[in-house]
């Protein structure tokens, strides 16, 4: 006898039962007073007077599908899997879909089989892309580099689920072998994109890959182009780079649209999911702005799902995997609380405590940087061959960079740009990139610096004397990386990340207050945008628009490439 088509006629009992739910259906859009059965992991049957070993009373709440996040770097928490996965299942997250390129840069193959072994046994689901772009552009130096055959590797061996985010998206218009290598390599997987202010033919040549999705959009116009040449669209809200109400017209304008867009974090911090929350934060902004909360509810939970082809989650309906989650609401409304989570029909979290993790069989590598060759103050120094310079140009809230061009006399801190130095990391080298940032509002001394910078994530330091710059890089190397503030020759602040330089073993707390600890240490130095260390990671990301700047000097990807730093 199957035991499950027993469980769902009701002749035998459920390991599980939740009573009396108000199941908000994402494949109707309205509510279902109901029970839910579940035996073996998986709902049996939905409907009335079923008996369970386990009786759960929801009392009229609202029970919605576990929640899903379509595009993370987990990295980027500066968590392990397993604490990364200890907070998000508090806020209703069962599944997520990562993309470890971060790590894949700084360790090669090795990065990867770290984070898929460190998933295993979670109650969130995490499934892995095949990181694409290591590294992201020719003008970066990562750890190692992961070609076609690396790619075709990873999917052999089933470490990843899907092709993480194409970057390079040049390459990919250009019709470079290596790019389209990659995603042929891939095979017949959902093929993850990154294609920002791509459009017209440019965007046709990226999309004739077989790429079909896109979380870079900043704007509305783009976002319908992308939408009605087959992209799924990704709605990126995290802890710096905000686009979900920007691009929510798009869902206004046509419901339906619904069904090809996601709500996706791309990069948050610990501090984020403590303070702000996961994908139930971004449903109460889609709440609060006024959409129709089963259209939202639907674009974190069914389109995700359908998206990565996993029909067997994302709504709840008879055999679909049993995660689920109570609301302290009996309504679909922007107070929108979690209140119980179940995965696989098995209780996680309630009343916010969530699982317990063992340490011992999620245990980080102990991996340590070997950086030895730190610049002199004199080395970084810039004499003048010229009278204007390229400067970066950073704007709170957008990814996106531009190019200004300013005169060397005035690239001062009273002026609010600081000089920013890359030093390659991996393989010491010594080789760097000098330059010059606008909008950080670094004043007349001190300096930041991060071994988290994408994607190479090679030693980034940022200050307004080159003193305290190279007192930053200097400790960096020293703890094998992390975060650092100085003045000087004082360390005024530091938090170590000893796995790769981009993660640590603390507890979601312990890491939030580090963090929160050192932007307040930022602050101290008048940085005056959120999230300051989130925000200059980028600026060595070299597939982003418009000015960057790598172990290689300035970089601008829609010029094809170096850039000097003096114009004229």
């Amino acid at each position: 006898m199957i035991k499950i088509a027993a469980v769902a006629r009701g002749d035998i009992p459920a390991d599980l039962v939740i009573h009396n739910a108000k199941i908000a259906n994402v494949f109707t859009q309205n509510y279902e007073l109901a029970d839910v059965a579940v035996y073996s992991g998986k709902i049996a049957g939905i409907g009335e007077n079923y008996s369970g070993r386990v009786n759960f009373d929801a009392k009229g709440r609202v029970l919605i599908p576990g929640l899903i996040d379509g595009h993370i770097h987990i990295e980027d928490t500066m968590m392990t899997p397993a604490n990364f996965a200890k907070i998000a299942s508090l806020h209703g997250t069962t599944t997520v879909f990562a993309d470890p390129h971060e790590i894949a840069n700084c360790l090669g193959m090795s990065g990867l089989e770290y984070m898929f072994k460190a998933s295993q046994g979670l109650p969130v689901d995490i499934f892995y892309g095949a990181p694409s772009c290591v590294p992201a552009s020719e003008f970066e130096t990562p750890f190692d580099e992961l070609d076609m055959n690396a790619i075709k590797s990873m999917f052999e061996r089933n470490l990843t689920q899907h092709l993480g985010e194409m970057m390079n998206f040049p390459a990919v218009i250009n019709g470079d072998t290596d790019a389209w290598g990659k995603i042929l390599a891939a095979g017949n997987v959902p093929l993850t994109g990154h294609a920002p202010g791509v459009t017209g033919k440019n965007l046709n040549a990226y999309l004739s890959s077989g790429i079909n999705s896109d979380h870079e959009c900043t704007e509305l116009n783009e976002a319908r182009e992308k939408l009605s040449r087959g992209m799924f669209i990704m709605l990126r809200e995290g802890a710096s780079f905000n686009d979900l109400r920007t691009l929510l017209p798009l869902i206004r304008e046509n419901p339906l649209n619904a069904a090809r867009c996601m709500v996706v974090s791309d990069d948050i911090t610990a501090r984020y999911l403590l303070e702000t929350g996961h994908m139930d934060a971004k449903m109460k902004i889609m709440l609060s702005e006024g959409l129709n909360p089963f259209i939202a509810l639907r674009m974190i939970t069914l389109t995700p799902a359908e998206y990565f082809r996993l029909y067997d989650r994302g709504s709840i309906a008879p055999g679909k995997i049993a995660d689920f989650a109570i609301l302290d609401n009996d309504e679909l409304d922007e107070t929108f609380k979690i209140n119980s989570v179940w995965k696989n029909g098995r209780l996680i979290a309630k009343n916010e405590d969530s699982f317990h993790i063992d340490e011992t069989e999620h245990a980080a590598p102990a991996i340590k940087l070997h950086v030895k060759n730190i610049p002199t103050t004199e080395q970084i120094k810039i004499n003048p061959a010229g009278k204007i310079i390229n400067v970066i140009g950073v704007t709170q809230g957008t990814v996106i960079t531009k190019t200004l061009q300013v005169p060397f006399e005035d690239a001062k801190p009273e002026n609010d740009i600081a000089k920013i130095v890359v030093l390659e990391r991996h393989h010491d080298t010594g080789r760097f990139g000098v330059g010059f940032v606008h909008g950080l509002g670094i004043s007349s001394k001190g300096a930041i610096a991060s071994s988290v910078a994408h994607d190479a994530h090679n030693f980034l330091a940022i200050g307004a004397d080159d003193r305290s710059i190279i007192t930053a890089l200097s400790k960096l190397a020293e703890m094998g990386g992390g975060l650092v503030t100085t003045e000087y020759e004082k360390i005024t602040g530091s938090f170590a990340l000893p796995i790769a330089g981009l993660m640590n073993c603390l507890t979601p707390e312990q890491t939030a207050a580090e963090l929160a600890k050192m932007d307040r240490e930022a602050e101290i130095l008048c940085v005056k945008i959120p999230n300051p260390f989130m925000v200059m990671s980028f600026l060595q990301l070299s597939v982003i628009p418009e000015l960057r700047i790598t172990d290689l000097g300035y970089v601008d990807i829609t010029k094809g490439g170096i850039q000097k730093l003096f114009v004229r």
